[in-house]
Parts: structure tokens; sequence; C-alpha cells
């Protein structure tokens, strides 16, 4: 049995299941439940606060977690991550009030820093050489400044809407983060096995999210330019049409890539072309 744990609510909850679905690891999840198992492989779920995760880790009490590299940073230095995921992407970052001056990090000396994240303004701090005075908040740090707790905050930054609603601005990003999974250090040779199982799973379903399925139509003697183009795969799939002298070619690209790799393939004689998404791809 491998026992993963997830953050109890919000953004990187449902994502977290989204890619366990994915992977064919379905977790039906009551109303607050702490604890679920999927049906149809030896999995339990752990619904957790983030900042507790990390020392459940350590203390065995759960094998993998997938949390935010944030919650690393700050409380998890010393585990492992085997695998970055992609999604709940957000920053760390310090912001001040709208109307302040900010002229570099050394407008942060002497100042008060309102934050949930006390360890990474500390690291921050010392790596620039600046003093600062820590007042440590447990969520809506964001209030600190218009009640005059501080002169600046360090928090998430996704949207900055948040920082906008209560009259500050991001002055300097300390770090950037995304989810992880991350495993623990007191996991037995067999449940490693089944997390070998797991990860090759979700390598499958993120390798999928970055690449698209190409098909194409073009004459016989641009199949050779037209396959230096596609190199995602060993090489493209190269069908004869009906009509003499033209052929089908099936390849993956990269999605990031996509209307980059579009304009060349027409310049090299491609017609017809369609892009399907894909849903898993295994290698």
């Amino acid at each position: 049995m491998i026992r993963i744990a997830i953050q109890k609510s919000g953004r990187l909850n449902q994502e977290s299941l989204g890619l366990l679905k994915s992977c064919g690891i379905a977790i039906e999840n009551g109303k607050d439940q702490l604890k679920a198992s999927a049906q149809n492989f030896p999995v339990e779920v752990f619904f957790l606060r983030n900042g507790d995760i990390p020392q459940y880790l350590r203390d065995g009490v759960v094998d993998l977690a997938i949390l935010g590299s944030n919650t690393l940073v700050e409380k998890g230095q010393d585990l492992d991550i085997i695998e970055t995921l992609g999604f709940s992407k957000c920053r760390v970052s310090i912001a001040i009030p709208k109307g302040d001056d900010f002229n570099g990090v050394k407008s942060l000396e002497g100042k008060k820093i309102a934050t949930s994240y006390p360890n990474t303004v500390k690291q921050f701090l010392a790596e620039n050489n600046i003093n600062a005075d820590l007042h440590i908040i447990n969520g809506s740090v964001e209030i600190a400044p218009n009640i005059g707790l501080a002169d600046a905050i360090c928090d998430i930054v996704s949207s900055g809407s948040t920082l906008f609603k209560n009259n500050l601005k991001e002055a300097v990003k300390i770090l950037d983060s995304q989810a992880v999974l991350v495993q623990g250090p007191k996991v037995t040779d067999e449940q490693l096995e089944w997390i070998k199982k797991i990860q090759f799973r979700i390598q499958a379903v993120l390798r999928a999210k970055k690449s698209k399925y190409i098909l194409l139509n073009a004459p016989n003697e641009s199949i050779d330019k037209i396959a230096s183009i596609l190199p995602v795969l060993k090489s493209p799939t190269v069908l004869p049409l009906a009509q003499a002298g033209w052929s089908s070619i099936h390849s993956v690209i990269n999605a990031g890539d996509f209307w980059e790799v579009i304009d060349q393939l027409k310049a090299a004689g491609a017609e017809d072309i369609l892009v399907c998404p894909i849903e898993k791809m295994v290698r």
C-alpha cells in the first residue's frame, strides 16, 4: 500500500486528484473526508494541510506527497523531489503598499515584513545582507500593511488580484513554485516498486500534456524535409495515399512549438494538417 498526501482543499487539491485520475487512480473523496482509498490501485490518499505534509513524510505516515515546491523550501529542504508536475504554478514574492517607493531589495532594510514563510524570507534576507523584522502570520497576511502591523508582506502570488484588492504591489520575486511529487525517506523496497509504477504513469500523462499528435499530407519529394522538422519521436510514420506521389505523415510535436512548427511544415510542402490532443504518451 502506498500512502499519498495531498493538500486538503484548494486548487492544488483539485489538480492533484485530476492527475491521479488521469493515471487511472480514481479516488472518491467525500465531504470532509481525511483519508480515501483507490478501488483499482493499492493507494490511500491523505488530505492534509500543506504545511504539515513534510513532517508526515519524515515520520513515515505517508510515503509520497503532491505539494508546492515553495512548501519544501520553507519546511522540507531535506526531502527528495522525484518529479516536477508543472501545475499550480505561482511565486513567492514580497509586496508593499502601492504608494510606497521601491528602489531594489535594499529598500527592505529595517522594514517590518509580515509572512507565513519565515524561513524562506530569512534565507532571502541573509543572501542579500538585509536586516529586517519578521512578523509571522498564519494566513491573510495581505491585511498587515493596512492595519500598521508591517511595512511589507511576503506571500504566494498567482494572478496578483489579491494584492491589488488590498492596495499592494509586487516588489520583488523570491522564488517560483509549482506542484512536485515528493518521496518520503522511509519507503520500503516493495513500496518503491509501486512508486515507480505511479511515477511511470505520471510521466506518461505529463508527456502527453506537452505534446500534440499531428497528421498531414505531403508530396513524396518533401518527406525527408518534413521528417527533419518532426524530431519528437524516433521517426514519423509515412503511409502512401491513394493519390500517386503523395503520402500521409503522422508524428508528434511539442505543444509549445506548435505555431513555429506549423509554419515550417507548410513551407516544406505540407497540406491538410490536422493536430490532435494526446491523452497518454508512453515510452
